[in-house]
């Protein structure tokens, strides 16, 4: 009888404990805060009678711009000047952005003709658009500066988009043995500019 008790008590432990397991298992699952959501990046399309692009909303759009590093005669176009919130704390300086450009006049559109500097285009297709593709950089007074241009060949009129990246030189930024600004993420830079490039549709 007793042999027969002791059975019988170890059988409804071992269930009891069991249905305890599972209950904590429900339980402790369901009381685990599910992974936040990264918040979705909100776009914004930018369209006039030749093209539009698409483009993050937290950009400030100008499109009064021109480029006018050739002295009289500025290019005309939109620029998409990159958000305070990425380069805060950063080395990159606040009028880095991408921007879409046009010479009605551009006997062949090329890369070069976006350029000042005597540089020579490359050729590049991503998916179906043939660019010309033309790049600079320079150093001035701790400032340095980067330009890529991607021209689309056979465009009329002449339309390209221009990378314009200036930061200031990280070791400026120094102090007493420490940095206190971060490197900006260039990788991350050219992927959205990437972006927002490959969004670009001529009207036909």
């Amino acid at each position: 009888m007793a042999m027969a008790k002791y059975l019988i008590g170890v059988v409804v432990f071992v269930v009891v404990a069991t249905g305890a397991y599972y209950a904590w298992q429900a339980l402790g699952t369901s009381l685990v805060p599910p992974p936040e959501e990264e918040e979705a990046t909100t776009m914004s399309t930018y369209a006039t009678t030749t093209f539009s692009v698409t483009y993050p909303s937290t950009y400030t759009v100008n499109d009064a711009y021109t480029y006018d590093e050739f002295k009289g005669k500025p290019i005309a176009g939109v620029k998409f000047t990159v958000p305070a919130a990425a380069t805060e704390g950063t080395n990159l300086s606040s009028d880095t952005g991408i921007s879409v450009e046009w010479l009605p006049r551009a006997k062949t559109c090329t890369g070069d003709i976006y350029i000042l500097a005597n540089v020579k285009a490359v050729s590049l297709m991503v998916g179906s658009t043939t660019y010309s593709v033309a790049t600079t950089s320079g150093a001035a007074a701790g400032n340095l500066y980067e330009e890529q241009v991607y021209a689309i060949s056979g465009s009329k009129p002449c339309t390209a988009v221009r990378y314009f990246i200036h930061s200031g030189n990280i070791g400026n930024f120094t102090q007493e043995g420490e940095s206190s600004t971060r490197e900006f993420d260039r990788t991350a830079l050219l992927r959205e500019f990437d972006e927002i490039r490959n969004s670009l549709l001529l009207s036909q």
